[in-house]
């Protein structure tokens, strides 16, 4: 009886650990405030809260008048520098060939040269500027940089948007499709584990399948947890695919292996 006791015991003692359920709070897994590069008199808001929108949606338009205007301008101003570097660079031929047939001193020639160089800088000024203009009237229209959820919208048509003070939020906006439940583990627990590790996460009495994508390096600290020995609670994320609107601050189970 007593060898069979202490057989079970054994048995026991070399068993896995059982699984842990470990209390958890959605997060999403990217939160990004949007806002406007360029300033002006917002035109059009195109979505609410809770909207799903695609990357490269346009969520915010702002009056784009001016900057279509700039570009315009920026377009002549190319044409004309490329008309005058064409000019420069033909006379600079024309030039070149009388001079090697020493029919004029090198001095013209340094000129041609001097003006072809001008022409060239002056049209890589123009195509610069340009660039900027039509970077301005791109950045009238505030994109989604990746398919998402609107969890917050902070601007109304008619409103003046300032870029070149503190940047203002105009969308928060949130990535959808995947959501992060965050909690605590003891130190037992984090060292048993690895990114990347298969977890399920429980909302609402539903499961998801998801992976490890971090374990804290040191004691939680400022709620009480942490302890100067390292044998506080760390922090346990996993991030797990979600086709459902779930919402950030919602209570989840992490159930480990």
């Amino acid at each position: 009886m007593a060898k069979l006791i202490l057989s079970i015991l054994a048995l026991m003692a070399a068993a896995p650990a059982m699984a842990a359920d470990l209390p958890a709070t959605l997060q999403w897994s990217q939160r990004v405030e949007l806002a406007a590069p360029v300033s002006g008199i917002v035109q059009a808001v195109r979505v609410n809260v809770g909207d799903r929108v695609k990357k490269g949606q346009v969520l915010v338009s702002l009056d784009a008048t001016s900057y279509a205007a700039g570009v315009s301008e920026a377009q002549a101003e190319v044409a004309r520098a490329k008309e005058e570097e064409r000019d420069a660079k033909l006379n600079l031929d024309r030039v070149q060939e009388l001079y090697n047939r020493t029919v004029i001193a090198t001095s013209e020639l340094e000129a041609a040269q001097l003006r072809q160089v001008r022409a060239k800088s002056n049209l890589d000024g123009a195509k610069a500027r340009l660039l900027a203009n039509q970077t301005q009237l791109r950045d009238a229209a505030v994109r989604a940089p990746f398919d998402g959820l609107v969890v917050a919208r902070q601007v109304e048509p008619g409103q003046t948007v300032a870029s070149q003070l503190q940047p203002q939020t105009l969308i928060v906006l949130a990535r959808a499709g995947e959501m992060i439940a965050r909690g605590k583990a003891s130190l037992a627990q984090v060292e048993k584990l690895k990114p990347g590790q298969s977890v399920s996460v429980d909302v609402a009495q539903k499961n998801y399948n998801g992976k490890i994508k971090t374990l804290g390096l040191e004691p939680m600290v400022g709620n009480g947890s942490g302890k100067a020995d390292g044998q506080g609670e760390y922090l346990i994320e996993a991030v797990f695919p979600v086709q459902d609107v779930l919402r950030a601050g919602t209570p989840a189970v992490i159930k480990l292996p």
